[in-house]
Parts: C-alpha cells; structure tokens; sequence
C-alpha cells in the first residue's frame, strides 16, 4: 500500500508521464440538453428547441461551435458561427435556439449536433409528437 501512496504523490506533484486530478486531459466535459416547446400539438405548429450546454469547464472544443439540426422529418439545417478565436479565459455560448415548422402528424426525432470543424462534441436528441387532427375527439 505505501508504493502506491508514493505514486500517488509523485503524480500530484508532477512527475513526468503521471496525470495529476484536473489536468487538461481530464477536464470535464459540458453536457448537450435539448428540449422542445411544445413538445406535443396539432398540425400546423412552429416548435422552439432550445438546448443548453449544462455542467463542465470551459474547453476549446466547445467554444463557437457549428449547429446541426436534423428536424426528423426529412429536413435538415445548419448554422455556423463567426467568432474571434479561441483564447484562455474565453466564455463559452451556452444557449441555443431554433423554431421549425411541422405540417404534417408523426413523432418526430429532433437531433441537434454541435461541431468543431469536421468532428462531432456534443450532440442531443428530443422527440416532438404532432398529433392527427382526426384523434382530438
């Protein structure tokens, strides 16, 4: 039991190839929540989905990313954003939102991605559920 305190201590005082508890490489990562408003209607509705990143310490992967939105009915869409770059201290956008319009009944899986260049960080889903007009009796 005394080798491994003393390895212990070695990594919490910075021994070369050893992590030490907060270190960059284990930094924790904000977590996507995504809801919708209404989450359930009649056909036609506009539904805001607003999602957030919850939790986690500010990283670079998370800072100005790109959005992609599958609306679950075929429809797709994407925002990018024009930021200054990264710098230490930078605060990360944390809120999002968008409305898409559904004209038709289904149960609709809304997935919202969010990208740093070319790979996923974050992603999240939401289910909206447009009921048939015909069924309100």
């Amino acid at each position: 039991m005394r080798g491994l305190a003393f390895v212990l201590a070695l990594g919490l005082l910075g021994f070369p190839g050893l992590a030490r508890p907060g270190a960059a490489g284990n930094a924790k990562k904000p977590r996507l929540a995504l809801r919708a408003s209404p989450p359930m209607a009649f056909p036609p509705v506009s539904v805001l989905l607003m999602a957030e990143l919850v939790g986690g310490e500010e990283q670079e992967d998370y800072y100005c990313p790109g959005l992609e939105w599958d609306w679950g009915d075929g429809s797709r869409s994407a925002h990018e954003s024009d930021c200054e770059p990264f710098a230490p201290g930078a605060t990360l956008e944390r809120r999002f939102s968008a409305r898409h319009a559904y004209r038709a009944p289904g149960a609709y899986n809304v997935r919202l991605t969010l990208r740093r260049a070319s790979h996923a960080v974050a992603m999240a889903t939401v289910s909206v559920l447009v009921h048939d007009k015909s069924s309100e009796n």
